[in-house]
């Protein structure tokens, strides 16, 4: 009967983790959503249909390009 039992140090770790978890879901439930106005981006499959892409740089005032100066 004893050979079925696993060893007491597996039994504290497995007890660990899974306390951990518990622990990191409670806080996590109890902080709420990081970013509640986060939306999926508006880009199409097959690329970008008007406005601002994701890789858009936008208005970069005052940068020079081409490393030139």
């Amino acid at each position: 009967m004893r050979k079925l039992v696993p060893p007491p140090a597996l039994c504290g770790f497995l007890l660990m983790l899974v306390l951990m978890f518990v622990a990191s879901y409670a806080v996590g439930a109890a902080a709420g959503p990081v970013a509640p106005g986060m939306h999926g981006s508006d880009r199409s499959p097959g690329g970008s249909e008007g406005g601002a892409g994701a890789d858009d740089m936008g208005d970069m005032g005052g940068t020079h390009g081409g490393g030139h100066r």
